[in-house]
């Protein structure tokens, strides 16, 4: 006698019904990204569908994405170079670009949960992800945590709803949580990149972002990727720090690490569905290799059935009218 798997795929309600993983419209976070000005909305040509916008067009597009269903967007601040400095100022100061728009959005859209992404490379002039040390031409951990509890507590008395911090530094989670609570912020959740690995797939969000490094690479702070063991570690220690949720970045390549995080923790995990991992599917679609959507939701379920409760992902207007059935 062998079983019968077929019996439970012959008839579609039945697979429907037996059906392990799904995809909610309540699982995606949309990333979005501001500029100062107005009147900007400018189309990345790396990445076709997503733009670097103004604040006047990021409200109006998030109006958009409420309208279908998407509640959470994840918010990256994009500053001129002429702002820029060694410390990332502007991420610092209670007037800079991401602090006012964080306000703007929660004042317009209060139900819309706005995540703010805690770094310094999109503000610095030499595009690393915090204070370098000049005997090393790292990032100084130290120095660099002092700032990002400062940063924190921008967002924080703008209104944001949860802080992201992706630089991957050392100990951050217990500094931004100690730094929070102290401050009265004791509610305000963080999402940690607990594990993001120093990636090729990150390129086209440099062109986004404005983020490239000036010189030299993000090695020796974020992870490497062929480290598997220390990949659980990592995101284990944000656990320990107090983090509410956890990160794998990138997320498809990186679907063992993602499995192999969520049969260790019980925090909600998240995957960054990252810019190269967007432009590749753009670049199949357009190049008419692939069945388009099909792909794309097998990807997303891919996601969930390794672990991912969450997912970031550029894709998510996309993914909101598929899953309405709009076109």
């Amino acid at each position: 006698m062998f079983k019968r798997f077929r019996r439970l795929r012959l008839n579609d309600n039945l697979r429907i019904m037996t059906r392990e993983n799904s995809l909610s419209i309540n699982d995606l976070i949309y990333p979005l990204f501001v500029v100062n000005g107005k009147g900007i909305k400018k189309e990345i040509s790396s990445m076709p569908g997503v733009f670097q916008m103004s604040l006047d067009e990021l409200l109006k597009e998030c109006e958009s994405i409420m309208n279908l269903g998407i509640k959470a967007i994840l918010l990256f601040g994009v500053l001129e170079k002429e702002k820029k400095d060694s410390c990332g100022s502007d991420a610092l100061d209670d007037e800079g670009l991401i602090a006012r728009s964080i306000r703007e959005l929660k004042a317009k859209f209060p139900k819309l949960f706005v995540i703010s992404d805690l770094c310094f490379c999109e503000y610095t002039d030499h595009g690393h992800c915090g204070i370098i040390d000049v005997k090393t031409k790292s990032v100084h951990n130290g120095a660099t945590l002092e700032i990002s509890a400062k940063q924190a507590l921008v967002h924080a008395r703008a209104g944001v709803d949860m802080i992201a911090p992706s630089g991957m530094m050392d100990g951050i989670i217990s500094t931004l949580r100690e730094a929070l609570d102290k401050e009265g912020f004791e509610n305000l959740p963080i999402m940690s990149y607990s594990t993001k690995f120093a990636s090729s797939y990150y390129g086209p969000f440099r062109d986004v972002a404005d983020s490239a490094p000036s010189y030299g690479d993000r090695k020796s702070y974020q992870m490497d990727f062929a480290n598997g063991k220390e990949a659980l570690e990592e995101s284990l220690e944000d656990e320990a720090q107090g983090a509410d949720i956890l990160m794998v970045k990138p997320a498809l390549a990186y679907l063992d690490v993602v499995k192999e995080i969520a049969l260790h923790s019980n925090l909600p995990l998240c995957v960054y569905n990252v810019s190269g991992e967007y432009a590749m599917l753009k670049a199949a679609q357009s190049a008419g290799v692939i069945d388009y959507e099909k792909v794309l939701y097998e990807t997303m379920i891919a996601f969930k059935r390794a672990g991912a409760k969450l997912i970031i992902t550029y894709h998510a207007k996309e993914l909101a009218k598929m899953l309405k059935g709009e076109k």
